[in-house]
């Protein structure tokens, strides 16, 4: 789901690799902490008997279910409360039929066509992801390509070339040969002399010539050298028309002027490197699978925790039985692990230690809008080929997303017209009602695709502060508070410990929930046992 917030350690990384590279990127990345693995390895054992120890859990998101499961087959006795009548969370899909209420009081119907979705919270999943895909394999959740990068996809400046959308092959191939044709040149007059010896100067040479599509002058221009790599102003074809027309590049000024150098930064990033992946019919997928694998009444669903109190002997919810008119109910077990946002958590009387209390209060969470539309029609594929992929923009909607599968078919189609991160552009558009995010998110998308004009359709919109069940997108910590708080905030406090993607360092992404509830419970059997 993340997708970066304000100048942080992931700008300074996108800077890197936009003006040196994706293996000075990756250097960076690595420095900094970013580019690891999951340590998933496989699923975890909780040897020795519990004796029918309880466990309450709170929240039927990925974490509160991926503790449930692995406790359960452990042997303990298992209850979850979840706020919403569904299993998952985050972990959502929008279909047709359904509807949805914010915090306001604006209620939307979905009006998508059948098998037709938007995916509100996470909608990709990394290779890296090993804890997700394992899940994902074990549970029966069915995977397809998510296209991260599609080189005929757009990035697109208001005030870059007129407004005008430009392929992403085009502005990658024109920047990295541009720059090629400097460097290689620069090389060539002996600049760099005293960093490069002479023998790796000629390869370093050859390589830029080769990767940069220069011709035999080093230049980067109209020829077929450059046309390899940016495509052509008339591909190759047959009979008497087939000869190509190379294609012009775009001045190195004009790209940087207009900035779209800053949209080739999503594909560098480790975090969205291909391949990625899907769950066949919408993420939500993954929710429902964690949920039938769950002893049947295992999740009571319309509970709204209010109250969380524990003593030496154990803990006792206190919630709302929404499905019951409100009715005040408690539930009881020896352990809690509770996997609530910590923006819900923060405003429920928690009886937790100074330490403990003090980190929950310390994290705020990041602002985040997404909205989907449904067209008539496969525009983006029948009238400019565009499979799967994103559009980059620096338009308030940020960036819109193809749909991953489907393709070619024809029929209608839901794009993600609008995905906010932070910064103005959510907060503007969080403030909207739906309905007039909607109408943005068209208007402001017809500058990129004229044919929104007259194929749109219906459209949904979430913003995600103003989910009731989570009052924000995702963790956003910040260094500093990570060194004071986080390991206050992963510890066993008496009987009630933490799990989410709050407490990972993969905030905002599914694979940080999961590992963060198979710490916790693991930590968890062990006191269970060693008492």
């Amino acid at each position: 789901m993340a997708e970066g917030s304000g100048f942080s350690r992931r700008n300074l990384i996108a800077m890197v690799g936009a003006a040196a590279g994706s293996a000075a990127a990756y250097q960076v990345m690595t420095s900094l902490g970013f580019a690891e693995e999951s340590p998933y390895r496989g699923p975890i054992r909780l040897d020795g008997d519990p004796k029918g120890t309880s466990v309450l859990i709170l929240g039927a998101g990925l974490a509160g279910m991926t503790a449930a499961l692995e406790l359960h087959r452990a042997g303990y006795r298992v209850q979850i409360l979840e706020y919403n009548t569904r299993a998952g969370g985050r972990n959502w899909s929008l279909r047709g039929g359904d509807t949805y209420t914010e915090l306001g009081g604006a209620t939307q119907r979905c009006e998508f066509d059948a098998g037709l979705y938007l995916n509100p919270g996470p909608w990709r999943i990394p290779y890296h992801h090993h804890g997700v895909l394992d899940y994902c394999r074990r549970l029966g959740v069915a995977l397809e390509p998510f296209v991260q990068l599609n080189h005929n996809a757009f990035l697109h400046s208001a005030t870059g070339f007129n407004g005008t959308p430009q392929r992403i092959r085009t502005v990658k191939a024109d920047f990295d040969g541009a720059t090629a044709e400097l460097l290689a040149k620069a090389t060539r007059k002996g600049a760099l002399d005293a960093q490069v010896s002479k023998e790796d100067q000629e390869i370093l040479i050859e390589a830029l010539r080769s990767l940069g599509g220069l011709d035999k002058d080093l230049a980067y221009r109209a020829g077929p050298d450059s046309a390899e790599f940016r495509g052509y102003a008339r591909d190759p074809g047959g009979g008497l028309s087939a000869r190509p027309v190379d294609g012009e590049p775009m001045a190195l000024h004009d790209i940087l002027t207009g900035r779209l150098w800053r949209g080739l930064q999503n594909f560098l990033l480790y975090e969205f490197q291909t391949t990625m992946f899907q769950p066949v019919g919408g993420m939500g997928r993954i929710g429902e699978a964690f949920a039938r694998a769950l002893p049947p009444d295992t999740i009571r669903y319309g509970a709204k925790v209010t109250g969380l109190a524990q003593d030496a002997h154990g803990v006792t919810a206190t919630y709302q039985d929404l499905g019951q008119g409100g009715a005040i109910r408690q539930a009881q077990a020896d352990w809690c692990v509770c996997a609530l946002p910590l923006t819900v958590l923060s405003q429920i009387p928690t009886q937790v230690g100074p330490k403990m209390k003090a980190a929950i209060d310390a994290v705020p969470y990041a602002s985040s809008v997404k909205v989907g539309l449904q067209f008539k029609r496969r525009f983006w594929e029948e009238d400019e080929h565009i499979f799967g992929g994103i559009s980059y923009t620096d338009l308030p909607i940020r960036q819109i997303s193809y749909p991953s599968t489907g393709y070619n078919t024809g029929g209608k189609g839901v794009l993600l017209g609008a995905y906010t991160w932070n910064g103005p552009n959510s907060y503007e558009f969080t403030a909207m009602s739906p309905a007039e995010r909607v109408r943005r998110a068209v208007a402001y998308g017809s500058q990129i695709h004229p044919q929104y004009r007259t194929e749109f359709e219906t459209g949904i919109a979430v913003a995600w502060h103003r989910v009731p069940f989570t009052l924000g997108c995702a963790g956003d910590w910040t260094d500093a508070a990570r060194a004071e708080h986080y390991d206050n905030l992963c510890a066993i406090d008496g009987r009630i410990m933490l799990a989410g993607e709050h407490a990972s360092y993969i905030p905002a992404w599914q694979e940080g929930a999961i590992l963060s509830a198979l710490d916790a419970v693991t930590r968890l059997h062990k006191r269970v046992l060693a008492a």
